[in-house]
């Protein structure tokens, strides 16, 4: 029977044959029954059982087995080996299903021990032991799990000696158990007994199984089991050893919080062993060496030590190992390594780095898909923690669907290969669930939620889970109503979640007020109605702050009722309700219902047991710094034991509901209108009052104070809550609470902190920092370096002096010996250093992965030494000591506290010992900087302190350095990154410019380069936002470019860059200028740039003064377009800035532009000239007169002349009128308008001037006011006025009236109105010879010398002979004074006579001359003119009376030529005189002078006063053109060269700002526009201007030509020749070429005389240069051998009469003139065909009389013409020409009476022509009242004798 059931058992186990192990069972138990189909009797083995229940067992049939087991221990059978099989066959069949099952457990245990217990009594069964530990093993290998490790140690620390004792030959087998069982005493916390344990195993592991011994010191090492000497000398005796020591010596300090500073070091030290380690002696090290890389790259990426983890790779790769589980955790460790890469960039969620990651999550899927098919479990595990590790940064609520597959294929896998790793399975299922649930799978979720349930092995999620798998229960009955309050409100939360986004907010909050109802019943409803206004009760009285103060009251009282709730309820299901009270907050403040949201934290935070005892008001800047800390810590302590009965995450859920609920009351403050800590503004009283009513202050008002304490209790609740959280963190040890805590506190409080209020929020922080010393900064240290920084600044702000201004601050010199803090301030300073040196120190001993950003340590740097500098403690000595601790970083600190130091020195408080700049810049540029914001802001404030410093190359080199440093990083930052990188490069470039600016040195080139630096400066500033950079750099630019703008060519080289300035501007004006969100470096006075800087110009900074300025740069742009006659460009440049400035008297400049741009352009102006009605009369009348010269149509010029001539009313405006006047008669003379209206203005300017009152600043003589007074109140007597010429004795007036009839002569139509205006003209100049001012006394003696020098009629002194003619009584008016006849006998014309005096033997200084020859002898003395010089009064020749001193001599010339004219020369005399002592006293130039010195003497030796011509030649001297003259000249022209090529001053247009002078634009069209006036040097006001010069030279030239001084005329005529060609001026060169002409002709060198009038001509002129040349050129062909001179004469003669002809009708007003001229030309032309008769050719007859005839009567036509033309004395020449005539007729007549008639013809005309000039002659004499004695006479008696011999043969041709 044994063979049978042996055989049956031997098939079942080769053949796994089911039915023979059923035919064996049945056999076995038919036997045992006593039932056997064999012999019943027969017996068999008792060991049959137990080998049919080992194959049952292994064959799955655990019954039969069973069954046989039981059988067995029934029979009782010998004891052999089967005895302690049969035990592991029961203990393998009682072997626990689940880990929750210990009592099965421990009887499977049983079981094996009883079986162990049985094997090592006899050596013989040892194997059984063996057997035993093995399946031992297997069973309890789901218990080593956490928190179930300590119910292995009896059972396994048994099975270990009983291997040990029966010296189990499996020595490896003995050491794995071992050092499991080593871990269980670890994990179970038995540390003593692990440490006896480690003593006896670590020996034999060593000595049996060494290549175990790295793991069992890994685990000496990092639990401490031996002594650490020990532990040191055993590391040295191998390379594995060492590392694996280093390895688990970091781990230890890594659970222990406890990492060294130089972990780094360590790691790379290690690294660099194990380099070095030689893998290539035996397999095992290989082995060994690939496990400790692996280690160490774990390790170094858990550390953050990218560069060991890399090294580390590296050696794995090159290992070469063909293990494909290794290659698949190289690939991993490869994985890990990208995603610490993006590390930083996947905390911001940048989208290139979360792709990035996801792909790399990709990637590491497939690696475990590899893994899988290899099966290898712990393959796959590593695959999985990477994969897990790679996930947690994604596990957001928008990113974490993206993550359900790989996490799913995670969790499924772990699963299958029943992996220890629960707690990591427990996770993966967990987020899992919430993706599930995210998506709307619901049954999947609680799946995964039940799995992670099992694997929560130590308990830590059981509430969570539990509470999610209910809470998604009920999700799955929506249709059904819970009977649970706590489900009730679940459900309704649940429902709120699901709201969509479109989803009103009352839906919402009905679905959330309805979960708040279902938990707090009794006082939900009333905490939500604290904010219902609706339920606030005003009540009847009614006051300003009643409402805010029944809304504090009503708040107050309905919060307190929910104190009470938590004492109704009872301790019920609390920890249930804490989380669905926080679900609740959080998805109110999710969906923005806010006050359910406040409501349900307040219900939430009531179970926070520490937060019922009211934590101590944290009052604002009270100075408790050094006992706050231990009166916090000990009321933490209190606390603790309250809090040990609530579980960790209760009390995370509470401090992340303080966080919510902290924010909730801050957007209740915000509704309220006040900023956290923030004090309210007391709301504006609108009921109406009576008069003098007083409102009621709001601190006295008892309701406003309750309404204000309720909400400083707001904002002091919000910061509790916060200080609360932060106090949590401390409490359960999770540093990221706490750091969540100060973020909070800090962004909440950013308004205070940028306002320089850190001082209310010191308590606060100085707590915060307390708890984060204790928590540490939980790997961000940035948050703990900004909360020190605010801290320390909170401490000192109070401290540090008020800032100094500008002005005693350069005065005030530093004091070192400031006056010292005193006790608190001292305390409070010492406190903030302390906090400063913390973070300083704390922050230096991080890693580069978690240094501190360069700009944070930057303010805690600058608030250090402000500290330092307050405590007068020196810095720079000891600088680098403790701050950092490599050398770049090192390097960088200097630099910047160096800086700082240089920026708290000059303050008034004790100055640093500072390093040289030149050092400072050398150290900035070797430094690396790992930001740029801050390279560039350390590059900046260089550039500001070496400009301060004066050192141009250091400021050029670092600003060119910052700018092009800041252009390559401007579009590589963030927005906001880029605008504070902006300022600073606009700082950077403005300070450069200005550094150029001061470094000029007359490099006009380096004035574009500032220009340019200042523009880059806006457009960086514009970039910036900041519109006062902008303008800052503005002004710069208009100064730079200031003192070129006056030329065009320098206009259109900055019209571009203005363009690129104003655009600028625009768009930075036009952006929403945003409050800077950034903290200033410097919360202080400093001297560092931040102070901004103005500039010292032009434009000051200020909102008027840009607006000033942008009006001009418009202007500017404007006028470069005007430059280029683009007026259409230019109105849109002007339409522009209409609608871009501001509506301010900024813009009037614009306007005033826009009109005349409209003038020119013809279009209507009429609402542009609206805007100057306010302006004041002479500005309105200047712009209607700038319209005039600018309008388009004559109608238009007639129109603005017009209104500005009528805008002038006051009487202080009528000399601005006068002016306008003239000029319009001017415009009206050119514009051909009848002479009629031209002679009435001028006539109504003269009637102006002589009724004009004196000035009241200015003195008058005392005896003349009551007749001047008298003289001008009289009615208007006729168009001349009626005031007498006596009463004027005003220089001013007298000069205006003398000019203004000067231009009447010049415009009269008729001789005799000419020569009255001539003689009043002259009138009036003679009489500022006669005017004196009164003589105040004392009077000094110049002033009396100068006093005494003119003369006086009415006002004279006794004894004084006033020189009038005799019999002229005192009062005759100017009007009978110089009446004049209608005749033309000049007998009744009166003027100043010259006295007739014998000549006095002693003439004083200030007497006047008294006859032709005294004038003619006359000089004014130097002293005179010395006097004049220094007077401004109107009563002498001074630049105050003669304004326009060239304008005067120009129109004083003309008076002279007319004087000539009249035969007058006597009287030019004084006139030229004149004009030498204006040239001398005003104008200032010898060389004017010496012109009217040698006009004089031209005049003397007309008038035959060869002493007098003698001595005015000797004054003007030999020398005609000074060296001074010509350099000035040749310097003007160079510099006039060199404005077309660079940027140089010229002299078109004044300044943008100036408002042009009237006298300008009078001078721009006066009757002779043409003609060329001297300018009067601008810059000095006297001299002339250097382009003067050739027109003085040429005016020299032409007087010397008439003195027949040919040399000197030529020499200035060449100069001024060249100087006109260089100067670009042909109407000026083709006068000079005329000159030189008649030179030549002068000098007999005809055909040069016709070569420079071609030239000339072909330059052009005025009318009377064609007359004069064509005059010239004529005299030059007649002056020729050629035969038809007389015929070519002719021609040219009667080509200009045509062209004269044309003109005539083209210019009416000119018709005299130019009829006089065609006449003239008429007269010679036949007088050449006259003379061409007179001188027949050879063979040719004589003329015919018929033509003689014809040629008489065209001459008698023309003697017509003439005396038509008032041009009587030219008759005298055709009267001569007709008279030879008749005499050639009469010597061709053959009839003797008609040759007799025509003498006797001949003779009468001679006669008569001899008459004419008698007559002229004594009219001259009667006018002159000649002196007796004086060998004067008239020019005009020269003709009269040539006439007598004339007559003579006539007369004896007839008596013959």
């Amino acid at each position: 029977m044994d063979v049978v059931i042996t055989q049956e058992l031997a098939r079942a186990e080769s053949q796994q044959d089911a039915a023979s192990l059923k035919r064996a069972y049945q056999l076995i138990k038919s036997a045992n029954l006593g039932k056997s189909e064999f012999d019943p009797t027969e017996s068999f083995s008792p060991d049959l059982f137990v080998l049919c229940a080992e194959q049952a067992l292994k064959m799955g049939q655990r019954e039969v087995s069973e069954d046989c087991v039981q059988m067995y221990f029934k029979v009782k059978g010998p004891v052999t080996q089967f005895l302690g099989r049969a035990h592991l066959c029961r203990a393998q069949l009682c072997a626990p299903t689940s880990t929750e099952n210990m009592e099965e457990f421990e009887n499977c245990v049983t079981q094996y021990m009883k079986a162990i217990n049985f094997a090592k009594g006899e050596p013989r069964y040892y194997f059984l032991v063996y057997n035993a530990s093995v399946l031992y093993w297997q069973m309890v290998r789901p218990f080593l799990k956490p928190g179930y490790h300590h119910h292995l140690i009896p059972s396994l620390s048994q099975i270990v000696n009983v291997l040990n004792q029966t010296e189990e030959e499996d020595k490896d087998w003995r050491a794995e158990l071992m050092l499991e069982l080593l871990e269980c005493y670890l994990e179970a916390g038995k540390k003593e007994e692990a440490v006896k344990f480690c003593a006896a195993a670590a020996p034999f592991i060593k000595v049996n199984v060494p290549h175990r011994y790295c793991q069992m010191f890994a685990l000496m090492v990092r639990h401490e089991l031996m002594d650490e000497l020990w532990l040191q000398q055993e590391k040295r005796t191998s390379v594995s050893l060492s590392v694996t020591f280093h390895i688990n010596m970091l781990k230890a300090k890594l659970e222990n919080n406890d990492l060294p500073e130089d972990s780094a070091t360590i790691l790379r030290e290690a690294c660099a062993r194990l380099r070095c380690y030689n893998h290539q002696r035996s397999p095992s090290v290989k082995e060994e060496k690939i496990l400790l890389l692996f280690e160490l790259a774990h390790l170094s990426l858990i550390l953050k030590c990218e560069e060991v983890a890399s090294h580390c790779l590296s050696d794995l790769k090159k290992m070469d190992s063909k293990d494909p589980g290794k290659l698949i955790e190289m690939e991993c460790l490869e994985y890990e390594i990208q995603a610490l890469r993006l590390e930083n960039k996947i905390k911001v969620y940048a989208r290139e780095a979360v792709e990035r990651q996801l792909n790399i999550i990709q990637r590491l899927d497939v690696a475990l898909q590899q893994a899988i098919r290899l099966g290898d479990p712990q393959v796959i595990q590593v695959v999985c923690a990477t994969q897990w590790n790679t996930c947690l940064p994604l596990l957001q609520h928008n990113l974490r669907h993206h993550l359900r597959k790989p996490l799913t294929n995670v969790a499924e896998i772990l699963e299958k290969v029943d992996s220890l790793v629960v707690t990591l399975r427990c996770h993966v299922h967990m987020e899992v669930a919430c993706i599930e649930e995210d998506e709307d799978r619901l049954e999947p979720a609680m799946a995964h939620l039940r799995k992670a349930l099992l694997l929560d092995s130590l308990g830590h999620h059981q509430d969570e889970l539990l509470m999610a798998l209910n809470r998604l229960h009920l999700c799955t009955t929506l249709y059904q109503i819970p009977e649970r309050a706590e489900d009730k409100a679940t459900m309704a939360i649940e429902q709120a979640k699901k709201a969509m986004p479109k989803d009103s907010v009352r839906k919402k909050r009905a679905l959330l007020v309805k979960a708040g109802l279902a938990l707090a019943p009794d006082a939900f409803q009333t905490v939500l109605d604290s904010e219902n206004t609706t339920k606030v009760s005003i009540g009847k009285n009614r006051g300003r702050f009643t409402y805010l103060f029944a809304k504090a009251r009503h708040h107050s009282l309905s919060v307190d009722k929910a104190t009470g709730h938590l004492r109704r309820l009872g301790s019920e299901s609390a920890k249930e309700r804490i989380q669905i009270w926080a679900e609740l907050t959080k998805v109110a403040r999710k969906q923005g219902v806010w006050d359910v949201c406040r409501a349900a934290s307040r219900f939430c935070l009531l179970y926070d047991s520490a937060k019922a005892k009211k934590p101590a008001r944290v009052r604002k800047g009270k100075k408790r710094r050094g006992r706050a800390g231990s009166r916090q810590d000990s009321e933490g302590a209190s606390d603790a034991p309250l809090q040990r009965r609530v579980s960790p995450s209760l009390l995370r859920v509470f401090a992340e509901v303080g966080f919510i609920s902290a924010e909730a009351t801050v957007h209740l403050l915000q509704a309220e209108g006040v900023q956290l800590n923030g004090r309210p503004r007391p709301p504006e009283g609108l009921s109406q009052h009576p008069m003098g009513y007083t409102p009621e202050s709001p601190e006295d008002n008892a309701e406003w104070i309750v309404y204000q304490t309720w909400i400083e209790g707001l904002s002091q609740q919000a910061m509790n809550s916060w200080l609360r959280s932060a106090e949590i963190g401390q409490e359960i040890q999770e540093a990221w609470i706490v750091q969540n805590a100060v973020v909070y506190v800090l962004n909440h409080n950013h308004h205070l902190i940028m306002a320089g209020r850190q001082k209310e929020l010191v308590d606060a922080l100085y707590h915060l920092l307390g708890i984060v010393k204790a928590t540490g900064h939980g790997g961000d240290p940035l948050v703990l370096v900004t909360l020190c920084n605010t801290l320390a600044r909170g401490l000192i702000s109070s401290w540090i002096p008020a800032p100094t201004p500008e002005r005693s601050r350069r005065q005030v010199r530093s004091n070192p010996l400031h006056a010292p803090l005193d006790g608190e301030a001292a305390s409070e300073v010492r406190t903030a250093l302390e906090v400063c040196e913390f973070a300083l120190n704390l922050a230096s001993g991080l890693g580069p992965e978690e240094a501190v950003p360069l700009c944070a340590w930057q303010q805690l740097v600058a608030t250090w030494v402000k500290t330092m500098q307050l405590l007068q403690q020196q810095v720079w000595p000891r600088l680098g000591a403790d701050e950092q601790s490599t050398e770049d970083i090192s390097s960088v600190t200097r630099v910047l506290t160096a800086l700082e130091m240089y920026s708290c020195n000059g303050l008034g408080l004790m100055d640093f010992t500072v390093p040289p700049l030149a050092e400072l810049v050398k150290m900035a540029s070797e430094c690396s900087w790992s930001d740029p914001l801050v390279e560039l802001q350390t590059l900046t404030r260089l550039t500001h302190f070496t400009y301060m410093a004066r050192d141009h190359e250091a400021t050029m080199a670092c600003s060119e350095r910052a700018i092009q440093m800041g252009i390559r990083w401007l579009r590589a930052l963030s927005p906001v990154q880029t605008q504070l990188l902006a300022e600073m490069l606009s700082t950077a470039a403005c300070i450069q410019g200005r550094s150029i600016m001061e470094n000029l040195k007359g490099r006009k080139q380096l004035r574009l380069a500032a220009a340019k630096a200042f523009i880059e400066s806006a457009r960086f500033g514009g970039l910036a936002g900041s519109s006062a950079l902008v303008m800052l750099a503005a002004r710069h630019y208009w100064n730079a470019w200031l003192p070129l703008l006056s030329s065009a060519v320098n206009r259109k080289k900055c019209k571009s860059a203005t363009q690129r300035i104003i655009s600028i501007i625009n768009r930075t004006e036009a952006r929403k200028q945003e409050k800077g969100k950034t903290l200033l470096l410097h919360q202080w006075p400093t001297a560092d740039f931040q102070s901004g800087g103005t500039t010292d110009d032009h434009f000051l900074s200020g909102a008027e003064d840009d607006l000033t300025l942008r009006a001009a740069l418009y202007g500017l742009l404007f006028h470069s377009h005007a430059d280029r006659d683009d007026w259409e460009g230019g109105l849109k440049v002007l339409d522009e800035a209409v609608q871009v400035l501001p509506r301010t008297a900024h813009r009037l400049l614009i306007f005033k532009h826009v009109v005349i741009v409209k003038a020119k352009l013809g279009q209507n102006f009429t609402m542009e000239i609206q805007k100057f009605k306010d302006e004041s009369e002479d500005y309105l009348a200047h712009m209607w007169h700038r319209l005039a010269l600018n309008s388009k149509s004559i109608h238009g010029e007639l129109t603005c002349y017009h209104n500005a001539i009528h805008a002038l009313q006051k009487p202080e405006s009528d000399w601005q009128k006068v002016d306008y006047i003239v000029e319009f008669s001017e415009w009206l003379y050119h514009r051909q308008f009848p002479i009629e209206d031209v002679i009435f203005h001028l006539k109504w300017a003269i009637d102006i001037l002589l009724r004009m009152q004196p000035d009241s600043d200015t003195p008058e003589p005392a005896d003349e006011r009551p007749a001047t007074q008298a003289a001008l109140g009289s009615p208007r007597a006729g168009a001349t006025g009626a005031a007498s010429l006596e009463a004027l004795w005003n220089v001013r007036q007298l000069e205006r009236l003398a000019r203004t009839h000067t231009l009447l002569a010049l415009v009269a139509p008729h001789a005799a109105g000419c020569r009255d205006y001539c003689l009043m003209a002259y009138a009036f100049l003679h009489r500022i010879w006669q005017v004196r001012p009164a003589l105040p006394p004392p009077p000094p003696p110049a002033v009396l010398a100068a006093a005494h020098l003119t003369l006086s009629c009415s006002s004279a002194p006794q004894g004084y002979h006033p020189a009038w003619a005799p019999g002229v009584p005192a009062s005759l008016t100017l009007a009978t004074w110089l009446h004049v006849s209608n005749s033309t006998s000049y007998s009744k014309v009166c003027l100043p006579a010259f006295q007739c005096q014998p000549p006095t033997p002693r003439r004083r200084l200030e007497d006047l001359p008294a006859s032709v020859d005294e004038w003619a002898s006359y000089s004014c003395p130097e002293e005179v003119i010395s006097v004049f010089r220094q007077d401004q009064s109107n009563f002498t020749v001074n630049s105050s009376s003669i304004q326009k001193p060239t304008h005067s001599l120009y129109y004083l010339d003309h008076l002279v030529e007319a004087l000539k004219t009249l035969f007058l020369h006597e009287l030019t005399v004084p006139v030229l005189q004149l004009g030498a002592l204006i040239a001398a006293s005003v104008v200032g130039s010898k060389g004017l002078e010496d012109l009217y010195h040698l006009r004089l003497a031209l005049v003397c030796s007309e008038l035959k006063l060869r002493d007098a011509a003698a001595f005015h030649e000797d004054l003007a001297g030999q020398t005609h053109m000074e060296d001074v003259e010509q350099a000035s000249c040749r310097k003007e022209i160079a510099l006039r060269k060199e404005k077309n090529k660079e940027p140089l001053l010229e002299e078109s247009l004044p300044t943008l700002t100036e408002r042009p002078p009237a006298a300008q634009q009078t001078e721009t069209k006066p009757l002779v526009a043409r003609d060329q006036i001297l300018q009067v040097n601008r810059e000095t006001g006297r001299g002339l201007e250097g382009t003067s010069f050739p027109l003085l030279w040429t005016l020299k030239a032409e007087v010397l030509l008439a003195m027949d001084l040919y040399q000197p005329a030529r020499l200035l005529l060449s100069e001024a020749h060249l100087a006109f060609q260089e100067l670009d001026d042909p109407c000026a060169e083709s006068k000079c070429l005329h000159l030189l002409a008649q030179l030549a002709n002068k000098e007999k060198n005809y055909g040069l005389a016709q070569k420079m009038i071609e030239r000339a001509q072909r330059l052009g002129g005025g009318e009377q240069f064609w007359y004069s040349s064509t005059l010239t050129l004529v005299d030059a062909l007649l002056a020729t051998e050629d035969d038809r001179r007389d015929a070519l004469g002719c021609q040219v003669l009667q080509k200009l009469v045509d062209t004269f002809n044309v003109l005539k009708r083209e210019r009416p007003n000119r018709v005299p003139v130019l009829e006089f001229m065609t006449t003239d030309l008429e007269a010679r032309c036949v007088r050449l065909q006259i003379q061409a008769s007179q001188e027949p050719a050879e063979g040719e007859s004589p003329v015919c009389s018929s033509l003689l005839m014809e040629m008489d009567d065209h001459l008698l036509g023309i003697e017509e013409k003439f005396i038509s033309c008032g041009c009587q004395e030219k008759c005298v020449e055709i009267k001569l020409e007709r008279a030879k005539l008749k005499r050639l007729r009469a010597r061709g007549e053959k009839d003797a009476e008609r040759k007799t008639a025509c003498l006797l013809e001949a003779y009468d005309l001679v006669q008569s022509t001899a008459a004419d000039e008698e007559a002229v002659f004594h009219g001259v004499r009667g006018l002159l009242s000649s002196t007796q004695g004086v060998s004067v006479r008239p020019v005009s008696v020269g003709s009269l004798g040539p006439l007598l011999v004339l007559a003579r043969p006539i007369r004896h041709d007839t008596h013959c």
